[in-house]
């Protein structure tokens, strides 16, 4: 076996990465083995040094490959002959003087509290079950801020109607228990209810689904939410996540404990969470603006 399949199953198996993770930590090391192989560069990935690893980056980088792409990919090799590192394949990583390049702070995009309004009190869905599904998207993402592929995942036994409570299950497995507003509570048990009543067969496994009663896909979610999205709001990303930052942001401007908001989101690490901050102390700025009379 190869030592990037033992990588990757390492990563499968042992730290449950999501597939989409996985393909990306594939990519990139077969990316590099294929720079290798096209620069007639046949050298094991256990004997590399860091010369030929920066030659790598430097090429990206005359390519037009941006810095968070190559930060990406960094990342991989690093956490690859850290891999090997502990499994005594190697006796020193080629990446410990690797840098990476700097890159500039990309704060995240969201909804204004207005144009949220806009979408849940005023914009009509289709009558029918796709319709109601689309809503349920919307309320979902936004009442909770979970990740694309934790909603479309969902179960039914997750959700406790009497508690008002939903167990998510997020990255590495780690899994979270989030309250929900009331609003939200009664549409989620409505919306269950409603499965038997208009939908002749479905996949009673999982909370949402499409027309057919067939459990959600990514693209699915994405059309949608784009969709309704486009009707309210001119931010130019207007898909799943960016209402996981409408629901941060939202929280934080509101005077939300930071360390709460961490919890709700599933990050790891206070540090994932501060990125929200941004937005709380352009709230300020815009009220010393106006309330400082010196302002």
């Amino acid at each position: 076996m190869s030592d990037i399949q033992s990588f990757l199953d390492y990563l499968k198996f042992e730290k449950r990465y999501s597939p989409h993770t996985l393909r990306g930590y594939q990519d990139d090391l077969l990316q590099f083995e294929g720079w290798l192989s096209a620069e007639g560069l046949e050298t094991e990935l256990r004997k590399m040094e860091s010369p030929l690893i920066r030659s790598w980056f430097a090429s990206l980088k005359d390519g037009g490959i941006g810095s968070r792409s190559i930060n990406r990919k960094i990342s991989t090799l690093k956490s690859f002959f850290k891999f090997l590192l502990r499994q005594e394949i190697i006796e020193s990583s080629p990446m410990t003087t690797i840098v990476s390049p700097r890159v500039g702070k990309r704060l995240p995009a969201f909804v204004e509290q207005k144009d949220t309004k806009e979408l849940f009190t005023h914009m009509e869905f289709e009558d029918n079950w796709d319709g109601r599904t689309h809503r349920m998207i919307l309320e979902i993402l936004y009442g909770t801020g979970l990740r694309l592929s934790e909603l479309i995942n969902i179960k039914t036994n997750q959700f406790d109607p009497k508690k008002g409570t939903l167990r998510v299950l997020g990255k590495g497995n780690k899994e979270r228990v989030l309250p929900l507003n009331e609003e939200l509570r009664k549409s989620l048990a409505g919306y269950i209810s409603e499965k038997s009543k208009l939908l002749e067969k479905y996949d009673d496994q999982f909370v949402l689904v499409n027309g057919k009663g067939k459990k959600l896909y990514p693209k699915y979610v994405y059309l949608a939410v784009r969709h309704y999205l486009s009707l309210v709001t001119t931010i130019a990303y207007k898909g799943p996540h960016v209402l996981r930052h409408s629901f941060a942001t939202h929280l934080t401007n509101n005077g939300a404990d930071l360390n709460a908001v961490k919890e709700l989101l599933g990050h790891s690490s206070l540090a994932a969470t501060q990125v929200y901050t941004h937005n709380t102390i352009e709230k300020l700025k815009s009220v010393y603006r106006k309330a400082h009379p010196k302002a």
